[in-house]
Protein backbone atom coordinates (compact mmCIF):
# COMPACT_ATOMS: atom_id res chain seq x y z
CA UNK A 1 0.00 0.00 0.00
CA UNK A 2 2.89 2.33 0.82
CA UNK A 3 4.42 1.77 -2.62
CA UNK A 4 1.02 2.23 -4.26
CA UNK A 5 0.55 5.60 -2.52
CA UNK A 6 4.05 6.65 -3.56
CA UNK A 7 3.24 5.70 -7.17
CA UNK A 8 0.03 7.75 -7.09
CA UNK A 9 1.94 10.72 -5.64
CA UNK A 10 4.60 10.56 -8.37
CA UNK A 11 2.00 10.30 -11.12
CA UNK A 12 0.11 13.27 -9.62
CA UNK A 13 3.27 15.39 -9.58
CA UNK A 14 4.03 14.50 -13.20
CA UNK A 15 0.48 15.31 -14.24
CA UNK A 16 0.64 18.62 -12.38
CA UNK A 17 3.90 19.50 -14.09
CA UNK A 18 2.49 18.68 -17.51
CA UNK A 19 -0.57 20.78 -16.75
CA UNK A 20 1.58 23.76 -15.78
CA UNK A 21 3.42 23.68 -19.13
CA UNK A 22 0.40 22.90 -21.26
CA UNK A 23 -1.03 25.79 -23.26
CA UNK A 24 -4.64 26.58 -22.44
CA UNK A 25 -7.16 27.35 -25.18
CA UNK A 26 -7.87 30.89 -23.97
CA UNK A 27 -4.19 31.86 -23.59
CA UNK A 28 -2.60 34.65 -25.63
CA UNK A 29 1.05 33.71 -25.00
CA UNK A 30 2.83 35.79 -27.64
CA UNK A 31 2.52 38.34 -30.43
CA UNK A 32 -0.86 37.82 -32.20
CA UNK A 33 -1.87 34.95 -29.94
CA UNK A 34 -1.07 31.25 -29.63
CA UNK A 35 -0.39 30.67 -33.35
CA UNK A 36 0.49 34.24 -34.36
CA UNK A 37 -2.73 34.40 -36.37
CA UNK A 38 -4.69 36.89 -34.20
CA UNK A 39 -7.29 34.28 -33.18
CA UNK A 40 -8.91 34.53 -29.75
CA UNK A 41 -10.66 31.52 -28.22
CA UNK A 42 -13.67 31.25 -25.98
CA UNK A 43 -15.45 34.54 -26.64
CA UNK A 44 -19.26 34.42 -26.73
CA UNK A 45 -20.95 37.36 -28.41
CA UNK A 46 -23.63 38.97 -26.23
CA UNK A 47 -27.22 38.85 -27.43
CA UNK A 48 -27.39 42.59 -26.85
CA UNK A 49 -24.13 44.47 -27.25
CA UNK A 50 -23.34 46.87 -24.40
CA UNK A 51 -22.43 50.51 -24.93
CA UNK A 52 -19.66 50.18 -22.33
CA UNK A 53 -17.65 47.39 -20.72
CA UNK A 54 -17.15 46.69 -17.02
CA UNK A 55 -13.74 47.72 -15.66
CA UNK A 56 -12.30 45.17 -13.21
CA UNK A 57 -8.89 46.74 -12.60
CA UNK A 58 -6.35 49.16 -14.05
CA UNK A 59 -2.61 49.24 -13.35
CA UNK A 60 0.06 51.73 -14.45
CA UNK A 61 2.85 49.81 -16.21
CA UNK A 62 4.79 52.48 -18.09
CA UNK A 63 5.25 53.56 -21.67
CA UNK A 64 5.34 51.12 -24.56
CA UNK A 65 3.08 49.59 -27.20
CA UNK A 66 4.04 45.94 -26.64
CA UNK A 67 0.95 43.71 -26.43
CA UNK A 68 0.77 41.88 -23.07
CA UNK A 69 0.90 38.06 -23.04
CA UNK A 70 -1.61 35.94 -21.11
CA UNK A 71 -0.87 32.41 -19.90
CA UNK A 72 -3.22 30.82 -17.39
CA UNK A 73 -3.76 33.24 -14.53
CA UNK A 74 -0.70 35.38 -15.30
CA UNK A 75 -0.37 38.45 -17.51
CA UNK A 76 3.12 39.47 -18.65
CA UNK A 77 3.52 43.19 -19.46
CA UNK A 78 6.64 44.82 -20.94
CA UNK A 79 7.03 48.59 -20.50
CA UNK A 80 9.38 51.46 -19.74
CA UNK A 81 9.54 53.64 -16.61
CA UNK A 82 12.21 55.90 -15.10
CA UNK A 83 14.91 55.03 -17.63
CA UNK A 84 14.44 51.26 -17.26
CA UNK A 85 12.76 48.52 -19.26
CA UNK A 86 10.50 46.49 -16.95
CA UNK A 87 8.88 43.10 -17.39
CA UNK A 88 6.00 42.61 -14.95
CA UNK A 89 4.07 39.49 -14.12
CA UNK A 90 0.55 40.37 -12.93
CA UNK A 91 -2.23 38.28 -11.49
CA UNK A 92 -4.68 38.34 -14.39
CA UNK A 93 -7.73 38.31 -12.13
CA UNK A 94 -6.73 41.19 -9.83
CA UNK A 95 -3.88 43.10 -11.52
CA UNK A 96 -1.67 42.49 -8.47
CA UNK A 97 2.03 42.45 -9.31
CA UNK A 98 3.61 39.04 -8.66
CA UNK A 99 7.15 39.89 -9.76
CA UNK A 100 9.13 42.27 -11.92
CA UNK A 101 12.56 42.59 -13.46
CA UNK A 102 14.00 45.95 -14.46
CA UNK A 103 17.25 46.94 -16.15
CA UNK A 104 18.69 50.29 -17.19
CA UNK A 105 18.15 50.94 -20.88
CA UNK A 106 18.12 53.94 -23.17
CA UNK A 107 14.86 54.49 -24.99
CA UNK A 108 14.33 55.30 -28.64
CA UNK A 109 15.67 58.68 -29.72
CA UNK A 110 15.60 60.90 -32.77
CA UNK A 111 12.44 60.63 -34.91
CA UNK A 112 11.27 57.64 -32.84
CA UNK A 113 11.65 59.31 -29.43
CA UNK A 114 7.93 59.87 -28.98
CA UNK A 115 7.52 56.11 -28.56
CA UNK A 116 10.53 55.24 -26.46
CA UNK A 117 9.09 52.16 -24.75
CA UNK A 118 9.14 48.53 -25.94
CA UNK A 119 7.16 47.49 -29.00
CA UNK A 120 7.94 43.74 -28.97
CA UNK A 121 5.49 41.45 -27.16
CA UNK A 122 6.76 39.00 -24.51
CA UNK A 123 6.82 35.40 -25.73
CA UNK A 124 5.81 32.81 -23.12
CA UNK A 125 6.63 29.13 -23.76
CA UNK A 126 8.04 26.09 -21.97
CA UNK A 127 8.02 27.86 -18.60
CA UNK A 128 10.08 30.78 -19.96
CA UNK A 129 9.38 34.38 -20.98
CA UNK A 130 11.44 36.05 -23.71
CA UNK A 131 11.54 39.80 -24.36
CA UNK A 132 13.30 42.01 -26.90
CA UNK A 133 14.02 45.54 -25.70
CA UNK A 134 13.83 48.73 -27.74
CA UNK A 135 17.60 48.67 -28.35
CA UNK A 136 17.94 44.97 -29.07
CA UNK A 137 18.54 43.41 -25.62
CA UNK A 138 17.16 39.86 -25.72
CA UNK A 139 16.26 38.43 -22.30
CA UNK A 140 14.95 35.06 -21.12
CA UNK A 141 13.24 34.65 -17.72
CA UNK A 142 11.79 31.90 -15.63
CA UNK A 143 8.06 32.51 -16.03
CA UNK A 144 7.18 31.53 -12.47
CA UNK A 145 9.80 33.48 -10.52
CA UNK A 146 11.09 36.18 -12.89
CA UNK A 147 14.67 34.97 -12.51
CA UNK A 148 16.86 36.05 -15.43
CA UNK A 149 18.12 32.89 -17.15
CA UNK A 150 20.17 34.57 -19.87
CA UNK A 151 20.52 37.92 -21.64
CA UNK A 152 22.04 38.77 -25.04
CA UNK A 153 23.07 41.90 -26.91
CA UNK A 154 24.91 40.30 -29.80
CA UNK A 155 24.35 43.18 -32.26
CA UNK A 156 25.00 46.03 -29.85
CA UNK A 157 24.48 49.39 -31.54
CA UNK A 158 23.01 47.87 -34.74
CA UNK A 159 19.30 48.63 -34.97
CA UNK A 160 16.58 49.31 -37.52
CA UNK A 161 16.28 53.02 -38.26
CA UNK A 162 13.27 53.33 -35.96
CA UNK A 163 14.40 50.72 -33.40
CA UNK A 164 13.09 47.21 -32.70
CA UNK A 165 9.55 46.00 -33.32
CA UNK A 166 9.91 42.26 -34.06
CA UNK A 167 8.67 39.87 -31.35
CA UNK A 168 10.79 36.72 -30.73
CA UNK A 169 9.43 33.31 -31.77
CA UNK A 170 9.83 30.15 -29.65
CA UNK A 171 9.53 26.69 -31.22
CA UNK A 172 11.09 23.27 -30.64
CA UNK A 173 13.28 24.52 -27.81
CA UNK A 174 14.64 27.41 -29.86
CA UNK A 175 14.25 31.16 -29.41
CA UNK A 176 14.31 32.75 -32.89
CA UNK A 177 14.79 36.51 -33.02
CA UNK A 178 15.37 39.14 -35.68
CA UNK A 179 18.29 41.18 -34.35
CA UNK A 180 20.49 44.06 -35.48
CA UNK A 181 19.61 46.34 -38.36
CA UNK A 182 20.71 48.73 -41.09
CA UNK A 183 22.90 46.20 -42.87
CA UNK A 184 24.33 44.59 -39.72
CA UNK A 185 21.85 42.00 -38.51
CA UNK A 186 19.98 38.83 -39.25
CA UNK A 187 17.85 36.07 -37.79
CA UNK A 188 19.38 34.12 -34.90
CA UNK A 189 18.24 30.97 -33.07
CA UNK A 190 19.29 30.38 -29.47
CA UNK A 191 18.80 27.38 -27.24
CA UNK A 192 15.86 28.46 -25.09
CA UNK A 193 17.19 26.80 -21.96
CA UNK A 194 20.81 27.98 -22.10
CA UNK A 195 20.99 30.92 -24.52
CA UNK A 196 23.63 29.15 -26.61
CA UNK A 197 23.56 30.18 -30.27
CA UNK A 198 22.32 27.34 -32.50
CA UNK A 199 22.33 29.04 -35.89
CA UNK A 200 22.50 32.46 -37.53
CA UNK A 201 21.30 33.73 -40.92
CA UNK A 202 22.67 37.11 -42.03
CA UNK A 203 21.31 37.45 -45.57
CA UNK A 204 19.33 40.59 -44.68
CA UNK A 205 18.65 42.84 -41.71
CA UNK A 206 15.39 43.04 -39.76
CA UNK A 207 12.68 45.57 -40.39
CA UNK A 208 9.61 45.76 -38.11
CA UNK A 209 7.62 42.57 -38.78
CA UNK A 210 7.66 39.44 -36.61
CA UNK A 211 8.53 35.90 -37.80
CA UNK A 212 5.92 33.13 -38.03
CA UNK A 213 6.19 29.33 -37.93
CA UNK A 214 5.07 27.16 -40.85
CA UNK A 215 4.87 23.35 -41.09
CA UNK A 216 5.00 21.90 -44.60
CA UNK A 217 6.04 18.60 -46.16
CA UNK A 218 7.20 17.21 -42.81
CA UNK A 219 9.47 20.19 -42.07
CA UNK A 220 9.19 23.42 -40.07
CA UNK A 221 10.09 26.83 -41.42
CA UNK A 222 10.52 30.36 -40.09
CA UNK A 223 8.63 32.73 -42.38
CA UNK A 224 9.92 36.30 -42.12
CA UNK A 225 9.56 39.72 -43.71
CA UNK A 226 12.92 41.45 -43.43
CA UNK A 227 14.25 44.82 -44.56
CA UNK A 228 14.07 43.94 -48.25
CA UNK A 229 12.85 40.34 -48.59
CA UNK A 230 10.20 37.74 -47.89
CA UNK A 231 11.84 34.44 -46.97
CA UNK A 232 11.63 31.00 -45.38
CA UNK A 233 14.38 29.46 -43.26
CA UNK A 234 14.62 25.92 -41.95
CA UNK A 235 13.80 26.00 -38.24
CA UNK A 236 16.22 23.14 -37.60
CA UNK A 237 19.39 24.70 -39.01
CA UNK A 238 18.60 28.19 -40.35
CA UNK A 239 19.30 27.33 -43.97
CA UNK A 240 17.58 29.47 -46.57
CA UNK A 241 14.67 27.61 -48.19
CA UNK A 242 13.06 30.38 -50.23
CA UNK A 243 13.31 34.12 -50.72
CA UNK A 244 11.88 36.82 -52.94
CA UNK A 245 12.65 40.56 -53.14
CA UNK A 246 10.24 42.77 -51.18
CA UNK A 247 12.01 46.09 -50.83
CA UNK A 248 10.15 49.22 -49.74
CA UNK A 249 9.13 51.46 -52.61
CA UNK A 250 9.32 55.16 -51.83
CA UNK A 251 8.15 56.05 -48.33
CA UNK A 252 7.03 52.96 -46.51
CA UNK A 253 7.94 50.11 -44.18
CA UNK A 254 8.08 46.35 -43.88
CA UNK A 255 6.03 46.12 -40.70
CA UNK A 256 3.31 43.53 -41.40
CA UNK A 257 3.65 40.04 -39.93
CA UNK A 258 3.02 37.43 -42.68
CA UNK A 259 -0.15 35.33 -42.52
CA UNK A 260 0.48 31.57 -42.70
CA UNK A 261 -2.48 29.35 -43.58
CA UNK A 262 -1.31 25.78 -44.19
CA UNK A 263 1.31 26.14 -46.92
CA UNK A 264 -0.05 29.48 -48.10
CA UNK A 265 1.80 32.68 -47.18
CA UNK A 266 -0.06 36.00 -47.43
CA UNK A 267 2.09 39.10 -47.12
CA UNK A 268 1.75 42.82 -47.66
CA UNK A 269 3.59 46.10 -47.32
CA UNK A 270 3.04 49.79 -47.89
CA UNK A 271 2.26 50.61 -51.54
CA UNK A 272 2.93 47.04 -52.74
CA UNK A 273 -0.46 45.40 -52.45
CA UNK A 274 -1.27 42.07 -50.81
CA UNK A 275 0.23 38.86 -52.21
CA UNK A 276 -0.44 35.15 -51.71
CA UNK A 277 1.96 32.31 -52.57
CA UNK A 278 2.05 28.59 -51.77
CA UNK A 279 5.30 27.03 -50.57
CA UNK A 280 5.66 23.67 -52.31
CA UNK A 281 8.26 20.94 -52.59
CA UNK A 282 10.26 21.21 -55.81
CA UNK A 283 13.03 18.68 -56.37
CA UNK A 284 15.33 18.75 -53.37
CA UNK A 285 14.11 22.16 -52.27
CA UNK A 286 11.04 24.36 -52.07
CA UNK A 287 9.53 26.99 -54.34
CA UNK A 288 6.74 29.52 -53.89
CA UNK A 289 3.89 29.17 -56.38
CA UNK A 290 2.14 32.52 -57.01
CA UNK A 291 -1.55 32.39 -56.15
CA UNK A 292 -2.77 35.96 -56.47
CA UNK A 293 -1.99 39.63 -55.95
CA UNK A 294 -4.32 42.47 -55.04
CA UNK A 295 -2.43 45.60 -56.04
CA UNK A 296 -4.97 47.99 -54.49
CA UNK A 297 -5.14 46.80 -50.87
CA UNK A 298 -1.87 47.40 -49.00
CA UNK A 299 -1.37 47.33 -45.26
CA UNK A 300 1.22 49.59 -43.74
CA UNK A 301 1.43 48.79 -40.02
CA UNK A 302 -1.49 46.40 -39.58
CA UNK A 303 -1.04 42.60 -39.90
CA UNK A 304 -3.98 40.95 -41.71
CA UNK A 305 -6.18 38.12 -40.41
CA UNK A 306 -7.36 35.08 -42.38
CA UNK A 307 -10.77 33.64 -41.45
CA UNK A 308 -13.17 31.27 -43.23
CA UNK A 309 -12.04 32.05 -46.76
CA UNK A 310 -11.55 35.80 -46.31
CA UNK A 311 -8.65 38.10 -45.37
CA UNK A 312 -9.27 41.18 -43.24
CA UNK A 313 -6.90 44.10 -42.70
CA UNK A 314 -6.43 47.86 -42.46
CA UNK A 315 -4.95 49.85 -45.33
CA UNK A 316 -2.58 52.79 -45.19
CA UNK A 317 -5.64 54.94 -45.87
CA UNK A 318 -7.32 53.82 -42.63
CA UNK A 319 -9.81 51.55 -44.37
CA UNK A 320 -10.91 48.21 -43.01
CA UNK A 321 -11.01 45.75 -45.93
CA UNK A 322 -12.07 42.21 -46.80
CA UNK A 323 -10.49 40.11 -49.55
CA UNK A 324 -11.54 36.76 -50.97
CA UNK A 325 -8.73 34.41 -49.88
CA UNK A 326 -9.20 32.23 -53.00
CA UNK A 327 -8.48 34.91 -55.61
CA UNK A 328 -7.52 38.06 -53.67
CA UNK A 329 -10.44 40.14 -54.97
CA UNK A 330 -11.69 42.94 -52.73
CA UNK A 331 -15.19 42.20 -51.44
CA UNK A 332 -15.72 45.34 -49.34
CA UNK A 333 -13.97 48.26 -47.66
CA UNK A 334 -15.10 50.77 -45.04
CA UNK A 335 -13.43 53.66 -43.18
CA UNK A 336 -12.40 52.87 -39.61
CA UNK A 337 -13.98 56.12 -38.46
CA UNK A 338 -17.65 56.77 -39.27
CA UNK A 339 -18.61 59.74 -41.47
CA UNK A 340 -18.67 63.06 -39.66
CA UNK A 341 -22.10 64.35 -38.48
CA UNK A 342 -24.23 66.10 -41.07
CA UNK A 343 -22.76 64.21 -43.99
CA UNK A 344 -19.43 66.00 -43.81
CA UNK A 345 -16.51 64.32 -45.59
CA UNK A 346 -14.56 61.69 -43.73
CA UNK A 347 -11.29 62.80 -42.13
CA UNK A 348 -8.15 62.84 -44.31
CA UNK A 349 -6.98 59.39 -45.32
CA UNK A 350 -10.43 57.80 -44.93
CA UNK A 351 -12.68 56.93 -47.85
CA UNK A 352 -16.43 56.40 -47.91
CA UNK A 353 -17.61 52.79 -47.64
CA UNK A 354 -17.55 50.85 -50.88
CA UNK A 355 -19.13 47.59 -51.88
CA UNK A 356 -17.47 44.75 -53.81
CA UNK A 357 -14.93 45.92 -56.32
CA UNK A 358 -11.26 45.90 -57.17
CA UNK A 359 -10.24 48.41 -54.49
CA UNK A 360 -9.32 52.05 -54.45
CA UNK A 361 -5.84 52.27 -55.87
CA UNK A 362 -2.48 52.38 -54.16
CA UNK A 363 -2.46 53.27 -50.50
CA UNK A 364 -0.75 56.38 -49.32
CA UNK A 365 2.40 56.17 -47.25
CA UNK A 366 2.96 58.27 -44.14
CA UNK A 367 1.08 61.50 -44.58
CA UNK A 368 -2.19 59.86 -45.60
CA UNK A 369 -4.02 60.13 -42.32
CA UNK A 370 -3.71 60.71 -38.59
CA UNK A 371 -0.68 59.43 -36.75
CA UNK A 372 2.64 58.29 -38.12
CA UNK A 373 5.18 55.51 -38.32
CA UNK A 374 5.06 51.68 -37.91
CA UNK A 375 3.67 50.10 -34.92
CA UNK A 376 3.55 53.21 -33.06
CA UNK A 377 5.40 53.29 -36.12
CA UNK A 378 8.46 54.35 -37.94
CA UNK A 379 7.99 57.99 -38.44
CA UNK A 380 8.11 59.56 -41.84
CA UNK A 381 9.92 58.05 -44.75
CA UNK A 382 13.17 59.42 -46.09
CA UNK A 383 13.12 63.13 -46.66
CA UNK A 384 9.76 63.57 -45.02
CA UNK A 385 10.91 65.06 -41.75
CA UNK A 386 10.76 63.57 -38.28
CA UNK A 387 7.87 61.38 -37.20
CA UNK A 388 7.20 59.31 -34.12
CA UNK A 389 9.20 56.28 -35.21
CA UNK A 390 8.13 52.65 -35.18
CA UNK A 391 6.06 51.54 -32.30
CA UNK A 392 6.17 48.05 -33.50
CA UNK A 393 3.42 45.80 -34.55
CA UNK A 394 0.01 46.91 -33.65
CA UNK A 395 -0.27 50.39 -34.99
CA UNK A 396 0.38 53.83 -33.65
CA UNK A 397 -1.52 56.99 -34.20
CA UNK A 398 -1.88 60.31 -32.50
CA UNK A 399 -1.67 60.42 -28.74
CA UNK A 400 -4.58 62.15 -27.09
CA UNK A 401 -5.60 63.72 -30.38
CA UNK A 402 -2.23 65.34 -30.89
CA UNK A 403 1.15 64.35 -32.19
CA UNK A 404 3.82 62.71 -30.14
CA UNK A 405 7.49 62.65 -31.00
CA UNK A 406 7.11 64.25 -34.42
CA UNK A 407 4.71 65.92 -36.76
CA UNK A 408 4.20 63.52 -39.66
CA UNK A 409 0.74 62.30 -40.43
CA UNK A 410 0.20 58.72 -41.57
CA UNK A 411 -2.37 55.98 -41.68
CA UNK A 412 -2.78 52.25 -41.43
CA UNK A 413 -2.80 51.84 -37.67
CA UNK A 414 -5.03 49.47 -35.75
CA UNK A 415 -5.45 45.75 -35.10
CA UNK A 416 -7.93 43.06 -36.14
CA UNK A 417 -8.74 39.98 -34.04
CA UNK A 418 -10.74 36.87 -34.98
CA UNK A 419 -12.92 36.10 -31.95
CA UNK A 420 -14.95 33.29 -33.48
CA UNK A 421 -18.47 34.45 -34.26
CA UNK A 422 -17.31 38.07 -34.52
CA UNK A 423 -14.24 40.07 -35.49
CA UNK A 424 -12.86 42.98 -33.49
CA UNK A 425 -10.90 45.97 -34.74
CA UNK A 426 -9.16 48.24 -32.22
CA UNK A 427 -8.26 51.72 -33.45
CA UNK A 428 -5.60 54.10 -32.07
CA UNK A 429 -8.53 56.25 -30.87
CA UNK A 430 -9.34 53.42 -28.40
CA UNK A 431 -12.52 52.39 -30.21
CA UNK A 432 -13.19 48.65 -30.08
CA UNK A 433 -15.31 47.83 -33.14
CA UNK A 434 -17.16 44.50 -33.32
CA UNK A 435 -18.24 43.43 -36.80
CA UNK A 436 -19.70 40.34 -38.44
CA UNK A 437 -17.46 38.02 -40.49
CA UNK A 438 -18.31 37.61 -44.16
CA UNK A 439 -17.57 38.93 -47.61
CA UNK A 440 -20.92 40.33 -48.69
CA UNK A 441 -20.77 43.62 -46.76
CA UNK A 442 -19.37 45.28 -43.65
CA UNK A 443 -21.80 44.89 -40.74
CA UNK A 444 -20.89 46.76 -37.56
CA UNK A 445 -22.26 45.21 -34.36
CA UNK A 446 -20.86 47.53 -31.71
CA UNK A 447 -18.40 50.36 -31.12
CA UNK A 448 -17.11 50.67 -27.54
CA UNK A 449 -14.60 53.10 -26.02
CA UNK A 450 -11.98 51.14 -24.03
CA UNK A 451 -9.49 53.80 -22.91
CA UNK A 452 -9.01 57.51 -22.37
CA UNK A 453 -5.59 57.37 -24.03
CA UNK A 454 -4.57 55.94 -27.42
CA UNK A 455 -4.20 52.20 -27.96
CA UNK A 456 -1.57 50.68 -30.24
CA UNK A 457 -1.29 47.15 -28.82
CA UNK A 458 -3.64 44.28 -29.65
CA UNK A 459 -6.65 43.73 -27.40
CA UNK A 460 -5.99 40.46 -25.54
CA UNK A 461 -9.34 38.67 -25.67
CA UNK A 462 -9.78 35.62 -23.45
CA UNK A 463 -13.30 34.33 -22.95
CA UNK A 464 -15.38 37.34 -21.89
CA UNK A 465 -12.30 39.26 -20.70
CA UNK A 466 -10.43 41.90 -22.70
CA UNK A 467 -7.05 43.22 -21.53
CA UNK A 468 -6.22 46.63 -23.02
CA UNK A 469 -2.74 48.19 -22.99
CA UNK A 470 -2.99 51.93 -23.58
CA UNK A 471 -0.42 54.74 -23.36
CA UNK A 472 0.89 53.81 -19.90
CA UNK A 473 -1.57 51.38 -18.27
CA UNK A 474 -3.18 47.99 -18.70
CA UNK A 475 -6.87 47.48 -17.93
CA UNK A 476 -9.05 44.39 -17.58
CA UNK A 477 -12.52 44.86 -19.02
CA UNK A 478 -15.32 42.28 -19.10
CA UNK A 479 -18.62 41.91 -20.92
CA UNK A 480 -20.32 40.95 -17.65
Amino acid sequence: MKNANRFIFVISVIALGLGMNEARPQDWPQWRGANRDARAVGFTAPKVWPTALTEKWKVAVGDGVATPSLVGDKLYVFGRQDGREILRCLDAATGKELWQDAYDALGANGPASGFSGPRCSPTVADGKVVTLGIRGVLSCYDAASGKVLWRKDDFAGALPKFFTASSPLVADGLCVAELGGNGAGGIVAYDLATGAEKWKWTGDSPAYASPVLMSAEGAKFVIAQTESKMLALSLADGKLVWETPFAVQGRGYNAATPVVNGQTIIYSGSNRGTIAVKLEKEGDGFAAKPLWKNADMSVQFNSPVSKDGFVYGITGRNELFCLNAADGQTTWTTPLAPPAPGGAPAPPGENPQRGPGPGSGPDAGPGAGPGAGPGAGPGAGPGAGPGPGPGGPGGGGMRGGGRRGGGMRGGGYGTVVDAGSVLFALTPASQLIAFAPGGSAFTELARIKVSDSPTQAYPVISGQRIFIKDQDSVTLWTFK
